[in-house]
């Protein structure tokens, strides 16, 4: 494709991650999960259906940064990889989705404006500092999300099996995207960005448990 067709793609890409219902190509995790229904107290439905909220937004979010990094890259090979990734994540994203349905809850009401920041990180990355920088962009972040991750598990429900065992396939595929980043040629961020990066996180986190 040329850019023009990548740029349609591209905007294609974001239409369906905010507006359509997202289908994942692989199975859900939760259905391997007992199927006798587990009754959470309300509290906890409240900080579990929070917690997929925000995991939603986040995976918002990568379906932007993948968006836009494959946009920006000339290299085919690193374009396929990303555009593999973005899949996955749309796997993520609709787990994530059908979970906060069951829980009764609700995605953020700010998806539009994390996908648009997010999508504007990634073309700055791809843009100002090339493959390596924007693949290094890519380590920094899974890393990130993967810890989140790991905190999510502690603090969800011990009975919430189905939204454990998404949280837990996530962690596991978002640590694979870090690794083959690295391997792709990523390098190492400068510390202020990523204190930066980790700060606009928990900006990011912080709002969506609510909103």
């Amino acid at each position: 494709m040329n850019f023009t067709d990548r740029l349609l793609s591209a905007a294609d890409s974001g239409l369906r991650t905010l507006f359509a219902t997202p289908r994942a190509a692989r199975p859900n995790p939760a259905t391997s999960t007992p199927q006798e229904p587990v009754e959470l107290t309300p509290e906890e439905q409240r900080l579990s259906g929070a917690l997929m909220r925000v995991n939603h937004v986040g995976e918002v979010c990568a379906q932007a940064l993948y968006t836009s990094q494959a946009l920006t890259t000339r290299n085919n090979a690193l374009r396929s990889q990303l555009e593999a990734a973005a899949r996955e994540e749309t796997d993520h994203l609709a787990w994530t989705s059908e979970r906060l349905r069951q829980l009764g809850d609700r995605p953020s009401l700010l998806n539009p404006l994390w996908y648009a920041g997010a999508f504007g990180i990634g073309l700055i990355a791809g843009k100002v500092g090339g493959d390596a920088l924007s693949l290094g962009f890519v380590v920094e972040t899974e890393r990130q999300v993967e810890a989140h991750l790991a905190s999510h598990m502690d603090r969800l429900p011990a009975q919430d099996s189905a939204s454990r065992a998404i949280v837990a396939q996530m962690k596991e595929d978002e640590s694979h995207h870090a690794d083959a980043a690295l391997l792709a040629g990523g390098i190492p961020l400068p510390a202020p960005v990523r204190g930066v990066m980790r700060l606009a996180a928990k900006v990011m986190t912080g709002t969506a448990h609510y909103i």
